[in-house]
């Protein structure tokens, strides 16, 4: 049968697709304010989950900022420097 699928052009390999594990690789985030759907702890665990870096603060090296109400002054520093902002209906 493998014979016949490779004869009609079939190309057969033993590479697998990486999942979603690593769609955030190389990405760093932070979380402020107060979110309703998940904790911050929470939203940290999912961004390491799928590759990404959670840190405090926010710097220049910062990719997205994820903001809840109240975010106080890392929304602010994210602003400044230009950071992508984001919403919990993101995460």
């Amino acid at each position: 049968m493998i014979a016949k699928l490779r004869k009609a052009g079939l190309k057969l390999t033993g590479e697998k697709k990486k999942l979603a594990e690593d769609r955030l690789h190389g990405r760093t985030f932070v979380f402020t304010g107060a979110l309703d759907k998940i904790s911050r702890e929470q939203g940290a665990e999912l961004v390491t989950r799928y590759g990404g870096k959670n840190v405090g603060s926010v710097s220049k090296n910062t990719d997205y900022v994820v903001v809840g109400s109240d975010p106080g002054s890392k929304f602010d520093r994210a602003k400044e420097l230009g950071v992508t902002i984001l919403d919990e209906a993101c995460v």
